[in-house]
């Protein structure tokens, strides 16, 4: 099982070294000392962890849908001609990007600044390691 020093942790995390050292003190975050003497988080415990600690941002539709992958967020930028565009948004710590037509980006009224979910649907997913 792989392990990963408190640095690497936090990185995973987003948060600073002090934070997963908070965590562990508090014994939210199981930690162990590894052969250098250094705290590990084991990378089991740390998935779990940090499956716990996501905050969905919550779907302001209020649709039940089939597509489980649905990212709420901010629109950030739209650059658009007269028949497609390109729309970027910030969907917690996830840059999504869409392709769609000129005419479906004003119909919706997507700009900077609009809360959008944007929902993927895919029979493949490309999954690579380090």
């Amino acid at each position: 099982m792989p392990q990963y020093r408190f640095s690497e942790a936090a990185r995973l995390m987003g948060v600073s070294d002090d934070t997963v050292r908070r965590w562990s003190d508090a014994g939210l975050l199981p930690a162990a000392t590894d052969a250098a003497g250094r705290k590990v988080v084991d990378g089991a415990a740390l998935a779990a962890f940090a499956r716990a600690q996501a905050d969905a941002i919550p779907d302001p539709t209020g649709v039940a849908r089939s597509a489980r992958n649905r990212f709420v967020g901010l629109v950030t930028r739209v650059v658009a001609d007269k028949v497609m565009a390109q729309v970027e948004m910030q969907c917690g710590p996830h840059r999504v990007v869409s392709l769609m037509s000129a005419e479906a980006v004003e119909e919706l009224g997507l700009e900077p600044g609009v809360l959008a979910v944007a929902l993927t649907k895919a029979t493949h997913v490309v999954v690579e390691t380090p």
